[in-house]
This record gives C-alpha cells, sequence and structure tokens, in this order.
C-alpha cells in the first residue's frame, strides 16, 4: 500500500503532467496502478487533484501576493506543482502545517533543487 508521501509524489506527477499538455484523464489510472496506489489512497489522490483544480485561481492568488520577485508562472512547472499542493493543504484541508511544509520540502528535494527547497519552503513558510 502506497503511503501519503507516495501519493503526493503522484500529485506532482500528475500535475505536472497535466500542465506539460497530457490528457490526466487517459493515463491516470494506469499511473496510479503502477505506483500502487489503490482504494484510500487513491480516493485521497483524487481528493487533492481536485481539490487543486477546484480552488486554483485561489491558490494561485495566494501564491502570487507571496512571491516577491517572480509571478507564478515565472516558476518552474515542477516547482509549482510542489507550491499549489502546499497552498492546497495548507488553506484547505486540516493536515498539520508542519506536515504540509515538510512533505512539500521533501518533495522538492526529489523532484528539484537545493534552490527550489529553500524557496518553497520560505514561500509555504510565509503562507502558513
Amino acid at each position: 500500500m502506497a503511503t501519503r508521501h507516495q501519493v503526493r509524489q503522484a500529485v506532482i506527477s500528475l500535475l505536472y503532467a497535466k500542465e506539460m499538455g497530457s490528457e490526466m484523464d487517459e493515463f491516470s489510472g494506469e499511473f496510479l496502478e503502477s505506483r500502487r496506489i489503490r482504494n484510500k489512497q487513491k480516493e485521497f489522490t483524487s481528493e487533492l487533484i481536485e481539490g487543486i483544480y477546484a480552488n486554483l485561481s485561489e491558490i494561485d492568488e495566494l501564491l502570487n501576493s507571496r512571491l516577491k520577485e517572480h509571478k507564478l508562472d515565472e516558476v518552474g512547472a515542477v516547482e509549482r506543482a510542489i507550491l499549489r499542493l502546499g497552498v492546497y493543504e495548507l488553506k484547505f484541508t486540516s493536515t498539520d502545517k508542519a506536515i504540509v511544509i515538510n512533505e512539500a520540502v521533501e518533495l522538492a528535494k526529489e523532484f528539484s533543487n537545493e534552490t527550489a527547497t529553500k524557496f518553497i519552503n520560505g514561500v509555504l513558510d510565509g503562507l502558513a
């Protein structure tokens, strides 16, 4: 069974794929199955993705209000996906803020670089 961290990894991958032009509906089921994300964890994945897209304009407004030097569309696609997931969990779920920020930092370490890790930590900490 997949962990919540593995679910968040999958969410970042799916958000990135969607932003790159892929039709998530076509391959998300296969993708989640290949990651052994099933049952409750699959429901959790769907809740996160659907929640992010249902609140995307508010999430992006919050991020743009916090970004100092850049706007969200100037941030890399992977980092943008991590930030969107982090803001969604901070503002629209009951997940503990420290867990959300730690998960986002760990995702940035896995998917990006040290500069992005510090950037994501700072933005989410400021919004928390």
